[in-house]
């Protein structure tokens, strides 16, 4: 009988969860009803199983709004009219506009229109009129006949009400407005709640044709969805039978490539994954990957395969990855084997400048229609509750600011503070907006209006209404098309060599230089600034503890490092396994064959699956489930107790003893939480080893292209910091010498206008551009004249020293600037004028500047100093008792250090109390570490930037040293003189 329910997919609106809807049909005695949430049919699949789930019936709908105005709900005759419905919504999303006011024909829906908007005459064979109980007084004054197309209008759109205060906080949300703004159009009817079934038809009982034209209306629909069927696109070629002869010709030409023409081993394993691929219906997924792939190739785009995926020897021959899981004795049944519920899909990253072209080959490759990218859902998070609910109850910025970062000495202030506080709670973890998921793209065989309407962002590309793990439960496989700086880092570096040394630089095939020993001395040493995923403060020092100096143990590391491992105690556990193997007790024999490498730590996902598989006996692919199981990816408590069977069974069978049976079970359980995906893990190692080959080889160009790519982990300071450590003379940006980004010609690196900081950046790319055309600026007023450059814009260049090449004083520049370019101060036009004649320049005295002025300067244009150190600014010239490259002569002994901020961590101690982790610089640019537990940060907090005197002891954890922090001051700065 419920046409109209709303769940909180209509975003600011609705106030239940699909559970909740479920639950209140139950509770009220409702068989059937739609889900019609406003302009969106996000929850509509999540509704049709959760009421499959509960044995009820759930029909498809949308209600279509202009702003707050009702224009008329639609509702799906069958899975042809959910199509026609998502459709409507979805032309209008992509054409920025709003519903039209009288719905289509559809041809599989129906339409019900609020009562009072259409004249009951004029109403075609599929629309309806919906009567809502507040207007029967006036119904019954109409005529009968009238009556023929009327049905009940009992919308649904929160709990209780109570529930209608958190609706009414919504809107005001949603409009940004005060509470006591919002208008009656604005929010629902506090009606609008679960009414018992028995009490509904009560209300109506005077008017049994609209009853029954309401239990008609709802009895011609139907709504089957297959939840079990893949939805992506069947075939690549066309034939599914043609797309495994094409899959494995790619593959075993790939095989003669990567493990040459006689490895039997590979070429079993190939062919034994084929034969899984196509069995699961798998090949088109693998072949449009490699579709996707093979176009990047053409554009010499480098890209990285990663995820579950590199456990394919078949995705490997390909080209799809770089990590050769024979090699790693890595399982394929990790990605994909029959048992596997759930879809696995493909991780490929790409250069953050270049996924956009990927994008746009992909959606112009395949079907308009059936690609798109992954939607996703944010949430409101505590901290936004309460500052959005501080601003609709209209509470002054201070007092919202001490509501949301200590809530506690807020309570009992006032009423509107205690009831904020008091109902935040229910908000929480609220969808709020439907945005767009990280990577995601879908590619589908039937139309993608057959399971959503799709949103069109401003990046303008079709979007999914619903989320990731929507997608998994309707048995979608998605593509993740990644983008990541660290690939911007090696594609640039590429080219950069190229044009300053005149060297091509292959780093496709990364395992060609795995074994070189400069790569591993500068990897034992830590030196990995830079390098993607092992310059973090955290993994330098795991790698300094592990004295790590080849691939695998890199692997491991970029495993352990992971939170999880560290909180468990494995992760020392593993350093000590490392650095004395022979000490290792492992539990079984078979134990000590498969953990070897290892050293008995269950570090990779792949290795619970293998001790499920050869101590416990489980074939692979319900060692694969019980990986998934364990680690709370699948919750099946039956399946989970089957598999335990199994592997106990196996045990009893082999006569292993019942103690170490069970320490294995609870040692499996206990790592299958936080172990990570080997082949993952691999894939970033060998991107991590291709950027080291690139910065041990080739240093300055590799930290060009670090900055150029805009860093990694750190500040711009500490890449400028590593060009010098390579011996790179570093200058500031030059007008007649620098490029946008930063430039390197021989050793001489030129930072890039895209480093000051207020400088715009249409500016920025017209001065070299500008500059190529018609050559070096040979005047200030040559420049301004040229570009177009405002005064504001000329002063920042004029600042940073950028016209230091004619040979003038910052001030008397700023002089001629203002004298020259006053006049066009707010002239909009700034047409360059390359042929203008240049004024007479008047005559000015000359003004005495000064380091201390130009690094300050500095500092606030660009962030840092680049003329000096910042060590040079402090007004003591103390430079601390010893330097980073000491620390371990003088373990256990109280120190004092000097050294420029880098970063910081903060954690909590297991009691709850606040502690950091520092990084600095010392004075000739070494890193070194520092600890602050919480008496320490409490007593002596950091502040940020700056130049820090650091006391504490030093200790040494597998000889990596760092600071225990006593005490720490920020060291004060010279005066700035140029305010004086």
């Amino acid at each position: 009988m419920l046409l109209n329910l709303h769940s909180y997919y209509s975003l600011r609106y609705g106030t239940m969860s699909v559970a909740d809807l479920v639950e209140g049909m139950r509770t009220y005695g409702y068989d059937m009803a739609v889900l019609t949430d406003i302009n969106n049919s996000t929850g509509t699949l999540e509704f049709v199983k959760a009421c499959r789930e509960a044995g009820l019936l759930a029909l498809a709908g949308m209600e279509y709004r202009d702003g707050d105005r009702l224009l008329y709900t639609g509702i799906a005759a069958n899975e042809i009219g959910f199509r026609e419905l998502n459709e409507l919504m979805t032309c209008c999303n992509r054409d920025k506009v709003p519903p039209p006011e009288t719905a289509p024909a559809f041809d599989r829906a129906f339409v019900v229109y609020p009562y009072g908007s259409r004249e009951p005459d004029i109403l075609r064979d599929h629309e309806y009129i919906g009567v809502p109980r507040a207007a029967l007084n006036r119904v019954a004054r109409e005529p009968i006949a009238q009556r023929a197309r009327y049905v009940i209008h009992s919308p649904v759109s929160f709990r209780d009400g109570a529930a209608h205060r958190l609706h009414t906080q919504l809107r005001a949300i949603d409009h940004n407005l005060l509470i006591s703004q919002l208008q009656p159009g604005q929010i629902a009817d506090p009606s609008e709640v679960f009414v018992p079934k028995a009490e509904l038809l009560w209300q109506y009982r005077n008017f049994p044709d609209i009853i029954r034209n309401t239990e008609q209306l709802l009895q011609s629909c139907s709504f089957y969805f297959d939840f079990d069927k893949a939805k992506n696109k069947k075939t690549f070629t066309g034939n599914p039978y043609d797309d495994k002869l094409l899959l494995q010709r790619y593959a075993f030409d790939g095989l003669a490539r990567r493990y040459g023409p006689h490895d039997k081993v590979a070429r079993e394993r190939v062919q034994k994954e084929i034969e899984i691929i196509d069995n699961l219906h798998f090949s088109s997924y693998f072949l449009i990957t490699d579709d996707i792939c093979r176009y990047a190739v053409r554009r010499n785009f480098h890209y990285v395969g990663r995820g579950s995926g590199a456990n394919s020897v078949v995705a490997y021959c390909l080209g799809i990855t770089d990590v050769d899981p024979i090699a790693l004795d890595l399982y394929f049944e990790r990605f994909l084997n029959p048992k596997r519920k759930t879809p696995p899909d493909f991780d490929i990253d790409f250069s953050w400048d270049q996924r956009d072209e990927m994008y746009d080959f992909i959606f112009k490759r395949y079907q308009s229609g059936h690609t798109a990218l992954m939607g996703a859902m944010s949430t409101f998070r505590s901290r936004s509750i309460l500052r959005e609910l501080g601003k609709v109850y209209g509470l002054p910025k201070g007092e919202i600011d001490r509501l949301v970062h200590e809530p506690e000495s807020m309570m009992n202030k006032n009423e509107v503070v205690d009831m904020i506080l008091s109902v935040y709670s229910q908000m929480e973890d609220f969808p709020n907006q439907r945005t767009i998921h990280a990577s995601g793209v879908l590619i589908s065989e039937l139309p993608l209006t057959n399971y959503c309407a799709l949103d069109y962002p401003p990046k303008g590309l079709p979007t999914m209404q619903f989320d990731m793990y929507t997608a998994e439960d309707i048995c979608f496989e998605k593509f993740d098309i990644l983008s990541q700086r660290g690939i911007g880092h090696i594609k640039e570096c590429v080219k950069i060599v190229a044009e300053n040394r005149g060297v091509k630089v292959d780093i496709s095939q990364p395992h060609d230089f795995l074994d070189d020993p400069k790569i591993a001395d500068q990897l034992r040493s830590a030196n990995t600034i830079g390098c993607f995923y092992i310059e973090s403060p955290a993994m330098r020092q795991l790698i300094a503890k592990l004295k790590c100096d080849n691939y695998l143990t890199l692997v491991a590391a970029s495993s352990i490092i992971r939170p999880g491992v560290a909180s468990s105690g494995m992760m020392k556990a593993y350093i000590e396994r490392h650095h004395d193997p022979g000490k290792v007790q492992y539990l079984h024999p078979v134990m000590e064959r498969e953990l070897q490498e290892t050293y008995g730590v269950m570090v990779y996902q792949e290795d619970v699956m293998r001790i499920g598989h050869h101590f416990g006996g489980l074939d692979l692919a319900d060692a694969d489930v019980l990986r998934r199981m364990m680690s709370g990816k699948t919750r099946s408590a039956s399946h989970l107790a089957e598999i335990e069977d199994k592997f106990f069974a196996h045990c009893q069978r082999m006569n292993y003893p019942e103690e170490t049976s069970r320490e294995v079970w609870r040692q499996m359980e206990s790592f299958a939480g936080y172990s990570f995906n080997k082949a993952h893990s691999a894939s970033f190692a060998v991107e991590s080893y291709q950027s080291l080959y690139l910065k041990t080889y080739f240093p300055i160009e590799f930290m060009v292209a670090v900055l150029n790519n805009y860093g990694g982990f750190y500040q711009r300071k500490v890449y400028v910091n590593e060009l010098r450590r390579a011996w790179g003379d570093v200058h500031l940006p030059c007008v007649n010498r620098s490029q946008y980004g930063a430039s390197v010609q021989g050793t001489v690196v030129h930072l890039g206008f895209d480093c000051l900081l207020n400088l715009e950046s249409g500016l920025a790319q017209r001065i070299p551009k500008e500059r190529e055309r018609n050559g070096k600026y040979s005047s200030l007023e040559n420049f301004a004249l040229r570009t177009g450059a405002r005064l504001e814009q000329l002063v920042v260049l004029i600042r940073s020293g950028a016209f230091r090449f004619l040979g003038s004083g910052k001030k008397e520049l700023l002089w001629e600037a203002h004298l020259l370019l006053n006049g066009r101060k707010n002239d909009s036009s700034n047409t360059p004028a390359l042929f203008a004649a240049e004024s007479e320049k008047p005559m000015l005295p000359a003004l005495e500047g000064s380091l201390l002025e130009d690094l300050y300067d500095e500092i606030e244009l660009l962030g840092f100093p680049v003329s000096a150190s910042l060590f040079s600014l402090t007004r003591s010239d103390y430079a601390g008792e010893i330097l980073s490259r000491d620390l371990t002569n003088y373990t256990g002994r109280t120190v004092r250090m000097v050294g420029d901020f880098v970063c910081s961590k903060t954690v909590r101690t297991k009691q709850g109390k606040l502690m950091k982790f520092g990084t600095f610089l010392d004075t000739e640019g070494d890193f070194f570490d520092t600890v602050h537990f919480p008496p320490s940060l409490q007593n002596y907090p950091l502040y940020g930037n700056g130049v820090y005197l650091v006391e504490g002891k030093v200790v040494e954890d597998f000889g990596c040293p760092g600071i225990e922090v006593q005490r720490v001051a920020r060291m004060p700065l010279k005066p700035d003189p140029r305010g004086m």
